[in-house]
């Protein structure tokens, strides 16, 4: 027989290498040797003599180990390799399967469970044709008597395969079409595992680790979309179980299943009938919250959780069950506000919060009239769940709160930006009389002097209004000037609620840009934080805000501003210098020119004079470091110092109304910095040349400059373009070129600065292109940012490919040499580089001549990509290519495609002469429709790679 055991086929050299690979797999403690085992033998699972040696693993003499590998390996064959195996031997293999679970009905549980998928594998390749009614069959089978094995063993293998089945059927590789077949047939045989199951879960007698199993399997089945009606008896069975401790998890997952199915929002009559039976879990609750049990806490939640967040349009839409659902809501309300301190006394409350967006998405849903109505009922409900929700957030006490580990803190953390988020949501409901209340309340609090206060309550109600204000615009909010009246008042004696308190100003901050008369209040206590190293990261964040927000109005503060951060930024107190920096640059920026520069000149003054002795030290990490530091506040400072007095544009893209100051004639006053500090950055570069982080902080200052400056920057393209010339032909390092990119975009179209730029750019190209001599693999930063320079070039001023100095022909070479790198970011820029070449062929010669002669080979780098050299993300950026292509040199394409596409095995293996010419016909048609070349290219990859019609190609 095709799968009995027959040694005498295998040469015993291989049994030796079996016995030994798994030996080493199990027992070897050298990890190197269990992974050249593990790689031999999944080699061996798959060869054809697997199919001998998997039955011999089996044999009862064997360890569970090996006889596990077996089991592994014949399940292996059957799901990968189904095709392999002759139909006249279904019959056979289906035979054996069922003898050796039999077997192992009463021995190693992890075998048993491999055989079993083995067998669920089999009957999904042969159901419905070969192996109509499988699972009939298989109940029929176990529930026989016969073959020694007591009944409650064959009841369990039973159970175990009919609760692989379904498992197997989700991670499957079945073809969709085969997907579809297959789950019908399962749904028709519902009907042979539903009795059983609730004769085995309400029978008395039965044992517990039974009912589990039954539990498990019930779990598994429902996710084939079993409808709700035909299993609602199981369901309610699920529920009678809930009681039994050891029955609880499986009874809760199966619960869980069955109700969160897309399909059973149909059943309303059913769903109906759970809600009570959900209601009478409120007692074992309070039980379990009284007792600490959050296992079951937890369980009870995700049931109600479940019903309320996967049918609340559903429940609501009940109008004569009102009174129940809201009972529900109210059961959820329980669990959101459930005693203790997430996550350390309780884990319950986080998963209620995503039911409560739901349910107001489904109230705002309804048409008007239905929402007013709803409106009335669920406004309150959603003001006692802010109230519940702020309890929720409060810290525990100090003592507390130094107990918990590191891990429970970020817990905490990350919860309370759930509850922020949550809150951020619900004033979309509650509006403006939300942050009244929030007002109100915290009024009360710092100004009722008979009651003390904690510091937790102040706050989280302050984390309330923090939470509405960082993303909603509360600027006609008439509860503002109140709130910023009370905060001076805060009794600030604790580093939570002092970051909070930092955190709630920063979130105001464009509402001081409109009430600056306001400032004075709260800009002290902002300054007096920036001295607390605890408080640098909210009191530096905040600060940033009101410089950047408030900037014009903010002169008169502009000398203590200024004073206490370069305190803070000499001594290195903090960790957020380089946000200072950034705060400065907002703040300088609306100040008169003078101004600015005898700042500047305080300021940065002993940094310079540090960099000017770092300059002259022997390299060392230790003065690397330093430098490194100087040249970053530099950058920060120059990324926010703008004096054009043009604030950013609005959110609806249209230009806001502007503070302007009359201009101002000379120099920018950072190029006025940057002139005076040329020299010294030439210097720091001759030592540090060889450092790409060093020389990486000097090309940051002057590209952060280039962007903020804009054509401001124009003093010192000269200076600027000679120097980067002379870094990049000493030692190539991509920084460079990104600040080329850069200086070409901005000033390459301006007469008086082109043949600074055109020399810069010429010399770049040139130095590039010997080390593509040498070879560029090496070198793939380099390589992206000289095709994202050229791309640039061509886009900004396409003159500069007219240089009689510049190698064209050899650039366009690079290009396709770089469509074969490994590295995405590089190809893609490469893409991106032809996409801006192709158009300009008829405008500038050179190119149109290099474009002609080797087109070709840019046609076969690019088909090389497609037919699987390069990845499948990337086909969108390759079909851009050949888009250009046809759209400009359609003629040629015709004759490149046919020519490149002509030899066989190009550009794969895997796809016919006929293939290939409907895909060159298709690409040729479409000199319009981008997004349909797209998707001509990404099935001619899929065909190419072996992988069209398969489920991952459907999947990725």
């Amino acid at each position: 027989m095709f799968f009995c055991l027959d040694t005498h086929e295998f040469q015993s050299f291989f049994w030796l290498f079996l016995f030994a690979a798994l030996h080493q797999l199990y027992y070897d403690p050298n990890i190197e040797n269990k992974n050249l085992a593990q790689k031999w033998l999944m080699q061996a699972q798959v060869s054809p003599q697997a199919w001998q040696f998997c039955w011999a693993l089996l044999s009862p003499d064997k360890v569970p180990e090996i006889q596990y590998f077996g089991a592994s390996a014949l399940h292996t064959k059957i799901s990968r390799y189904w095709s392999d195996i002759p139909t006249d031997q279904y019959e056979s293999l289906k035979s054996q399967l069922f003898s050796q679970i039999a077997c192992f009905s009463s021995g190693s549980k992890m075998v048993l469970t491999r055989l079993c998928v083995a067998l669920a594998s089999l009957a999904l390749n042969t159901m419905p044709e070969a192996w109509p009614g499988a699972v009939a069959e298989m109940v029929r089978v176990f529930q026989e008597e016969g073959g020694g094995v007591d009944g409650r063993a064959r009841c369990l293998a039973l159970l175990e395969l009919l609760t692989v089945l379904p498992e197997e059927f989700q991670t499957s590789r079945l073809p969709q079409y085969r997907k579809g077949q297959v789950r019908g047939a399962l749904g028709r045989e519902w009907g042979s595992v539903c009795p059983l199951l609730q004769q085995l879960l309400r029978r008395t007698d039965s044992p517990g680790a039974v009912k589990a199993r039954v539990l498990r399997c019930l779990s598994s089945w429902v996710l084939l979309d079993v409808p709700l009606s035909e299993s609602e008896g199981l369901v309610h069975d699920c529920f009678s179980a809930l009681p039994d401790p050891e029955l609880f998890d499986t009874a809760v997952e199966a619960i869980v299943n069955a109700i969160s199915q897309p399909d059973s929002q149909r059943y309303v009559n059913t769903l109906l009938k759970l809600v009570p039976q959900v209601l009478a879990l409120q007692e074992q609750l309070q039980e379990a919250v009284q007792n600490g049990d959050m296992e079951t806490c937890h369980g009870i939640c995700r049931i109600a959780v479940t019903l309320g967040e996967n049918h609340s349009r559903t429940l609501l839409e009940q109008v004569d069950h009102w009174q129940s659902f809201l009972a529900l809501v109210n059961m959820i309300m329980f669990c959101t506000g459930i005693p203790g301190h997430y996550p350390v006394n309780e884990t319950t409350s986080s998963l209620t919060l995503t039911f409560w967006y739901t349910l107001q998405d489904e109230i705002m849903s309804f048409e008007s009239d239905k929402q007013s109505v709803y409106l009335q009922v669920y406004r309150p409900v959603y003001f006692q769940l802010v109230d519940v929700l702020l309890h929720k957030a409060q810290f525990p006490s100090d003592q507390e709160y130094a107990s918990w580990s590191s891990d429970e803190k970020e817990q905490f953390r990350i919860y309370r930006v759930d509850i922020s988020d949550t809150l951020m949501y619900v004033y979309e409901m509650l509006g403006s009389e939300l942050l009244s209340n929030l007002y109100d309340k915290l009024g009360r609090l710092l100004t009722n002097a008979d009651q003390p206060t904690s510091w937790q309550h102040t706050e989280a109600l302050l984390y309330g209004f923090q939470s509405i204000a960082e993303t909603i615009d509360v600027n006609y909010s008439d509860v503002i000037p109140g709130l910023i009246g009370l905060i001076p008042r805060i009794n600030i004696n604790n580093v939570q609620l002092a970051d909070t308190v930092m955190f709630t100003i920063g979130a105001l901050a464009e509402w001081l840009a409109d009430h600056p008369v306001m400032l004075s209040s709260v800009l002290p206590l902002v300054l007096q934080a920036l001295g607390n190293p605890d408080l640098s990261v909210s009191s530096v964040s905040t600060l940033k805000k009101i410089c950047r927000e408030c900037k014009y109005d903010l002169p008169p503060f502009a000398t203590n501003i200024v004073a206490v951060s370069q305190v803070l930024i000499r001594s290195n107190a903090t960790s957020q210098c380089m946000w200072l920096m950034q705060a400065l640059g907002f703040l300088l920026s609306a100040l008169p020119v003078e101004d600015i520069l005898r700042n500047l000149h305080s300021l940065i003054t002993p940094y310079i004079q540090q960099l000017e002795k770092l300059a002259d030290e022997t390299p060392n990490p230790s003065n690397k470091l330093a430098i490194i530091h100087i040249l970053g506040l530099l950058s920060n400072l120059f990324t926010t110092l703008d004096i054009s007095k043009q604030d950013d544009e609005s959110a609806d893209g249209s230009a806001p109304p502007v503070k302007t100051v009359p201009p101002t004639p000379g120099p920018n006053p950072v190029v006025v910095v940057l002139q005076q500090v040329f020299a010294l950055i030439q210097t720091v570069l001759s030592k540090w040349l060889n450092d790409s982080q060093v020389v990486e902080a000097v090309c940051a200052i002057f590209e952060k400059s280039v962007k903020t400056l804009l054509h401001d920057f124009a003093p010192m393209v000269s200076q600027l373009s000679e120097m980067l010339g002379q870094m990049y032909s000493t030692i190539p390092q991509a920084s460079a070129l990104d600040l080329t990119r850069q200086m070409v975009h901005i000033f390459a179209s301006e007469t008086d600065h082109f043949p600074p730029i055109k020399a810069l750019f010429e010399l770049v190209t040139s130095v590039t292109l010997s080390i593509f001599q040498q070879g560029p693999r090496d070198h793939p930063d380099i390589v992206d940012s000289f095709m994202q320079l050229q791309a640039q070039a061509l886009k900004r001023k396409p003159d500069l490919f007219l240089s009689e100095s510049l190698d064209v022909k050899a650039v366009f070479h690079c290009g396709v040499l770089s469509l074969k790198f490994p590295e995405a970011p590089t190809v893609k820029s490469t893409c991106l580089f032809f996409t801006e070449l192709l158009p300009r062929c008829s405008d500038v010669p050179p190119l149109a001549r290099v474009v002609q002669e080797d087109g070709k080979l840019l046609v076969q780098a690019v088909l090389e990509g497609i037919g699987g050299g390069a990845s499948r993300s990337l086909m969108d950026q390759f079909a851009e290519v050949l888009f250009c292509l046809n759209k400009h040199c359609f003629s040629l394409l015709a004759v490149w495609l046919k020519e490149a596409l002509q030899p066989p095995g190009f550009p794969s293996t895997r796809v016919t002469a006929e293939q290939k010419d409907n895909f060159s016909q298709q690409i040729l048609r479409e000199r319009v429709n981008k997004r349909r070349v797209k998707d001509i290219v990404k099935e001619f990859t899929l065909l190419c790679r072996g992988l069209h019609g398969t489920e991952y190609a459907a999947e990725y």
